[in-house]
């Protein structure tokens, strides 16, 4: 099957298959030189260091050779301290390998080159991580729910792998691994792998990947964490403090699992497992295969947030299974995981909910379009050496929803249900590109079905820049009601009180406040706030929506609450666009005083985008 004018090497990569899928691609952000040895399998022996804020090990790659003339192997690295290198030759016997290692760049981190005599069949690397490494947090017991044990976790997406493991850190490329971890006693260690090994607490743990994955799904955390089951197939990780709340909050998980394998194929990782993070997580989750990472900010006490774990969970098929080959293709992670998310949430949660969540990250995708450089709003996107990191935004996730919606409306679910479900299935743990893509949807869906949709029009919706004017644009009811009552009650129609929104869920309450005049009087912000205490509301997601409107029209009793939430939370999405909207509103030095106080309990990339952002 024809599938893009790019060369490619694919092969299966699933349970006891020893080939290793990559594509040929042009990964401008590794160094490694995939096109002649490639990493099959890991093994890693690593001690966590609590009191150094270090891994301290080895990892042990299992070599094919491409070429048969090649006699070296470059591995990604970032503020890694390389102690020895030594190799297993075609004898069985152990030798020590030359290596070198370059200059730090910014971006890709240090080219680690290692010379052998011979093709190594495999190769360890002993090295220790810094407490400053990327892919890393080090948490005291104090920074903890738990306050009576350190806490350590990875987060290696993008490019970060390299900080705490040398590796071919390339999603075009995929390998199994297995680890022993050592910690100290009363700590548990958990990783993107099989977990059995972890439950029994002892300190010394043994992991298991079986299936082959990109190097940015390797994970690992370490912690006071306690253990317990929501179904056959899932269970919650977390501080004592925050694991039944947790239980609670998630347990249509397997529903979601259910429904999603019924849809798009068979769930293919065995368990799935949620990890439950410190609040100075960065991100929402963090899709790592058998145990999502999770923050906390989404245990809201009404499930009115699990979208986030139907997103993880889809990330199983989308992303996990079918893997972007570049950053510059991270629109194929991000933007069908969105749309199979948002299918999750109909199947499970009703229509009505579904369509909520897509107006609200189309209203969020529509602002930011008007704020970022325009070659920057297309899916297939050109970093041009650029951070990987750089290349998250709500650009991939809902335009590349906001495609894939399109198409399904143009073909009928009929026929695009069985598109997306085969796709899965012909790209199942190998890594593609855009163009790969765009072979396999002509070839399976714009040539099967003539004169539906033009070749031109997926040109649009890929390499062009914003959203095409046909672009759906999804509407709810239920807003179309709040709308009305807001309306009222900005007239003076409606007095404060007799609005319905006690009953309003969450999606009702974002959609009211995102909405408000951004002008909004500071009488009419008293008056709400008065009424339904927003400035104290619990729910993270309400909270930020307030505290930015609060910013914008400089209503001062959000300050002391601001500051407990920009303090107590790490959540990028939470956090940055109040320090940028501080700024621009003249409140840099309040916002600085706050962000030094905050900034030990934020992870490495937080703490990069916010000290950029004041050093501007």
């Amino acid at each position: 099957m024809k599938l893009s004018t790019l060369t490619l090497s694919l092969a299966l990569a699933g349970v006891g298959l020893s080939a290793n899928a990559f594509a040929k691609v042009a990964d401008q952000h590794t160094y490694a030189n995939l096109d002649e040895v490639v990493s099959t399998h890991l093994y890693l022996d690593l001690n966590v260091d609590f009191p150094d804020k270090e891994l301290e090990g080895f990892v042990e790659h299992t070599l094919e050779w491409k070429n048969a003339k090649a006699r070296t192997l470059v591995l990604d690295t970032r503020d890694l301290s390389i102690h020895r290198v030594i190799y297993e030759g075609k004898d069985g016997t152990w030798h020590p390998a030359k290596f070198t290692l370059a200059q730090r760049d910014d971006v890709k981190g240090s080219k680690l080159t290692i010379q052998f005599k011979e093709q190594a069949k495999k190769v360890r690397v002993y090295y220790n991580s810094q407490p400053k490494a990327s892919g890393l947090q080090w948490l005291t017991p104090e920074q903890t729910a738990s306050k009576t044990h350190p806490f350590m976790y990875s987060q290696s997406q993008a490019i970060h792998a390299r900080s705490w493991i040398p590796v071919q850190d390339s999603p075009a490329m995929r390998v199994t691994y297995k680890a022993r971890i050592h910690t100290p006693e009363d700590v548990r260690a958990v990783m993107s792998a099989d977990n059995t090994g972890a439950i029994i607490k002892d300190g010394d743990y043994f992991f298991d990947m079986p299936q082959a994955i990109p190097p940015y799904l390797i994970a690992i955390g370490a912690g006071n964490l306690d253990y317990k089951e929501m179904s056959h197939q899932t269970a919650i990780f977390a501080e004592p403090q925050i694991l039944d709340a947790s239980v609670w909050e998630f347990a249509d998980t397997q529903a979601m699992i259910d429904r999603t394998s019924k849809m798009y194929g068979q769930y293919a990782w065995g368990r799935y497992d949620l990890l439950m993070l410190p609040p100075s997580f960065p991100f929402g989750g963090m899709e790592n295969p058998r145990l999502s990472f999770i923050t906390p900010t989404v245990v809201a006490g009404d499930r009115s947030l699990v979208n986030l774990i139907a997103h993880e969970l889809a990330h199983s098929w989308s992303g996990n299974l079918v893997t972007n080959a570049t950053w510059e293709d991270l629109w194929l992670n991000e933007g069908f995981t969105s749309y199979v998310e948002n299918r999750i949430m109909e199947e499970v949660y009703g229509r009505e909910r579904a369509v909520m969540e897509q107006a609200l990250d189309t209203a969020g995708l529509k602002e930011l379009l008007t704020q970022i450089a325009a070659p920057d709003t297309r899916l297939n996107l050109e970093l041009h050496g650029r951070d990987p990191d750089d290349a998250f935004s709500s650009v991939p996730y809902t335009k590349g929803q906001l495609f894939l919606i399109y198409l399904e409306e143009k073909f009928g679910r009929d026929k695009f249900d069985p598109f997306v479900k085969g796709y899965f299935k012909a790209f199942s743990f190998k890594s593609v590109t855009t163009a790969d893509f765009e072979g396999y949807l002509s070839e399976n869906l714009i040539n099967k079905y003539p004169g539906i949709v033009s070749k031109e029009k997926v040109h649009e919706w890929i390499h062009e820049p914003g959203l095409p004017a046909d672009a759906p644009n999804p509407t709810s009811d239920v807003f179309d009601k709040v709308d009305a009552e807001s309306k009222a009650w900005l007239a003076g129609d409606k007095a404060v009180n007799d609005l319905p929104a006690k009953q309003w869920i969450v999606h009702e309450w974002l959609h009211f406040i995102n909405n408000l005049p951004r002008d909004l009087s500071k009488e009419k912000m008293a008056e709400l706030d008065g009424a339904f205490n927003l400035t104290n509301s619990s729910n993270a997601e309400i909270a930020f929506a307030w505290f930015m409107l609060g910013v914008g029209n400089g209503y001062d009793a959000i300050y002391p609450a601001l500051d407990k939430h920009l303090t107590h939370i790490g959540r990028r999405k939470l956090i940055v666009p109040l320090y940028k909207s501080l700024i621009k509103n003249g409140k840099k030095d309040w916002a600085k005083k706050v962000y030094l106080n905050a900034r030990p309990g934020y992870h490495p990339l937080a703490q990069g985008t916010l000290d950029d952002m004041f050093n501007q």
